[in-house]
């Protein structure tokens, strides 16, 4: 099983931890996550609110490589996720549209076909592998492991454009962290938005309900674990910015699922994370 995969500017710029989990649990499960050649951002989530075609056309170009490459498209950003997702169906659907974009990707020697679909990683671990076989591969269940998932906006909303879970009550990632051994636990605003988005324009509230919402997840888990690079990045954050933080471990879901398979520690870029996880190591089963 093969997809190409498209990282994103913020995991591969901050997040190292994020992508050599999802490679290693990948080729663990017997998936080949093949890199782009070219490929750059996706285009952000906001851009079209400015220049519709031209946030088309930079999605769309990364959409092409993988069309070249012959392979759907697997990302870790909930927000590449969404805005490759969007511009794939959009062009798909529009043929006007389309040829004012493939106008634009002309002047890079690409054209769009819309042959390809694009999967958030969640995604494809359930749908592409399934949950019955990723449960045969574990190796070292996490038991007595209590995880508040942490979903985030983009992998499930615009809930008609991403067609993926009930965007209500998703239990996609629910189930994924269960069938490592560990529990994922129901808290109180679960859903809730990280407020990531408005980070540069009002910092002091994307930390206050970042914090609310890590130290609700302390009263009811032993970590969190999320699905996005910016809500990763804002719940690790809003606790290195207090004086006395809640030290409660931010995990990237695949660094999760590497070590029930039974990839040590290490190798799933732990060290990368800066509120320290180790004690997940005290629930493993031999």
């Amino acid at each position: 099983m093969k997809f190409a995969f498209f990282v994103g500017c913020t995991t591969l710029a901050r997040l190292w931890g994020y992508e050599i989990a999802t490679r290693r649990t990948a080729e663990k499960l017997g998936v080949e996550l093949v890199d782009m050649p070219g490929s750059g951002c996706c285009g952000t989530t906001y851009l079209e609110t400015l220049d519709h075609i031209t946030a088309l056309a930079i999605a769309a170009r990364n959409i092409c490589i993988a069309e070249e490459m012959g392979l759907d498209i697997v990302t870790v950003c909930n927000g590449c996720t969404e805005v490759l997702t969007k511009a794939n169906k959009e062009l798909k659907k529009d043929p006007e549209l389309r040829e004012k974009v493939n106008e634009v990707l002309a002047e890079v020697g690409r054209r769009f076909e819309g042959t390809v679909e694009v999967k958030h990683i969640l995604r494809m671990l359930k749908e592409d592998i399934g949950l019955e076989k990723i449960g045969e591969a574990v190796a070292r269940p996490l038991k007595g492991l209590r995880v508040g998932a942490h979903y985030g906006c983009h992998l499930l909303k615009p809930s008609d454009v991403m067609m993926f879970d009930d965007p209500e009550v998703p239990t996609t990632l629910d189930e994924l962290i269960d069938i490592t051994g560990a529990e994922s636990i129901q808290y109180p605003n679960k859903l809730e938005c990280c407020t990531g988005p408005i980070m540069g324009v009002r910092e002091d509230v994307t930390w206050a309900v970042g914090l609310e919402k890590v130290e609700t997840v302390k009263k009811y888990a032993d970590i969190m674990v999320t699905s996005c690079p910016f809500c990763y990045l804002t719940y690790e954050r809003c606790q290195l910015v207090q004086e006395s933080s809640p030290d409660v471990p931010v995990v990237h879901y695949p660094q999760l699922l590497g070590l029930a398979l039974g990839i040590d520690y290490k190798e799933l870029g732990f060290d990368n994370n800066r509120i320290d996880a180790s004690a997940i190591l005290e629930f493993m089963e031999d």
